[in-house]
């Protein structure tokens, strides 16, 4: 379980950072779809990013990883809902589910309750 956690860890703050660095131009489409401004866009990737890195750092320090795994999962809880909102398709929606699902993962097996 400790390896699974940990590849989880790692492939969504990989994934995260990737997306808000590399495919940025995504996300801006999708912030306008969903209605969201520039500044709450900005907020919510500058969040993302700190989560990420946080998400990283666990892996030497583990008391971070639960807090930062809670907090990539309520921003992919977000995510859900706001495709859920414009009516997305669930393959547009998977990514998120998947991270969202990860996150949740990472957070109860670093709590000790899987």
């Amino acid at each position: 379980m400790e390896h699974i956690s940990l590849f989880f860890q790692i492939v969504v703050a990989v994934s995260v950072l990737i997306v808000w660095v590399f495919r940025y131009h995504n996300v801006i489409a999708e912030f306008e779809q969903f209605g969201f401004s520039d500044v709450f866009r900005n907020f919510v990737g500058a969040s993302k990013i700190a989560i990420s890195t946080l998400l990283l750092t666990g892996i030497c320090y583990a008391d971070l990883t639960p807090y930062a795994a809670i907090g990539m999962a309520a921003f992919m809880l977000a995510a859900q809902l706001s495709h859920l909102r414009v009516k997305n398709p669930f393959l547009q929606r998977l990514p998120s589910l998947v991270f969202l699902l990860m996150s949740v993962f990472v957070a109860l097996f670093h709590f000790g309750v899987i």
